[in-house]
């Protein structure tokens, strides 16, 4: 999964750059091939037109990986770009494409606490048994959209899940249920509640 810039909400120095004023700068030494560079960047900006130009141009799939195995669509959930999410299910992009660590999407909404995205991607499963698969899908750590919904402390996105039917007792790879995960406080007993619920 990539992580958005300024992860522990630190500033960024400015610097006195090389460059002039309106010049351009471009990493020489990005993971995202050339051919892919107009979708990541608008998925990263949430620029929809940007988006739907890149799309109407690129001539491989929507489902390519654009960087660190993260799909256009894991970008944009990532990031909480919904009217991106939106464009990118309206042209076909899977729900289900996995990155290098396995996450789906969904995982990044979650982990993200976008509300709005979450929904929109359950709404945008059509039927029960794929918004469960969904739901059940591990990433390489055995964490599950619930998982990351805990561990990012988001009330909101952890009711939805357990609402759609995530499971609050299932462990990841270290043996942690997504309760374990969260800090004390209400996110913690809201799982809690919900694990004890679910005998």
């Amino acid at each position: 999964m990539a992580v958005p810039a300024r992860i522990n909400g630190e500033e960024e120095e400015e610097d006195e750059g090389i460059f002039e004023e309106g010049e351009e700068w471009v990493d020489l030494d990005s993971d995202v091939p050339p051919h892919l560079r107009a979708l990541a960047d608008a998925a990263q900006r949430g620029d929809v037109a940007a988006l739907s130009a890149a799309l109407d141009s690129h001539t491989g799939s929507i489902n390519d990986p654009v960087e660190d195995g993260d799909t256009v669509l894991h970008l944009c959930c990532l990031y909480g770009y919904l009217p991106c999410v939106q464009l990118l299910l309206e042209r076909g992009a899977s729900l289900e494409s996995k990155d290098e660590e396995g996450a789906i999407p969904l995982h990044d909404a979650c982990a993200g606490g976008f509300l709005e995205i979450v929904q929109f991607i359950i709404n945008s499963a059509g039927n029960h048994d794929f918004v469960k698969r969904m739901l059940d899908t591990t990433d390489t750590e055995g964490d599950t959209p619930l998982h990351h919904a805990a561990r990012g402390e988001h009330l909101d996105v952890v009711n939805l899940l357990l609402s759609a039917g995530a499971s609050p007792k299932t462990t990841n790879t270290y043996g942690k249920s997504p309760a374990e995960l969260a800090e004390p406080g209400p996110v913690r007993r809201t799982l809690e509640a919900a694990a004890g619920n679910n005998l």
